[in-house]
């Protein structure tokens, strides 16, 4: 069994930067793909940056070049570093994880949350003009 809990959730300025993280449980299971997702009030969960176990990455349109998904030096711990933050940015913010390796199209990683059995409880990021 997986429980995942993210942390670093916080009210900042347009412009301003956070880290938020990610830490799962230890299981008998190796490989897992682990994302970010986010959901803003009246709006659909949608993926925000996606790892593989092999380190491979893709990203939102709306956020590339802005932030950065990162692995830490144990087993299911996740980071995502936020930069030139907006108020579209305001969501509560979800780290996933499924087993194995990360799903794929055409080469690409996908960003679906179809692909993530796993679930944290999020955690409240808001941006101020």
């Amino acid at each position: 069994q997986v429980w995942l809990a993210e942390s670093g959730g916080g009210s900042v300025r347009a412009g301003g930067s956070l880290n938020l993280s990610c830490k799962g449980s230890e299981t008998t299971r190796s490989g897992f793909c682990m994302a970010w997702f986010r959901q803003a009030p009246g709006k659909e969960r949608e993926g925000v940056a996606v790892i593989d176990d092999d380190g491979s990455t893709r990203y939102a349109d709306s956020v590339m070049g802005r932030f950065t998904i990162s692995r830490g030096n144990v087993e299911k711990t996740l980071f995502l570093e936020m930069n030139s933050l907006t108020p579209e940015d305001t969501a509560v913010y979800y780290c996933a994880a499924d087993s194995g390796l990360c799903s794929r199209a055409r080469g690409r990683l996908t960003l679906s949350r179809a692909s993530f059995a796993y679930w944290g409880q999020g955690t409240q990021v808001t941006v101020s003009s």
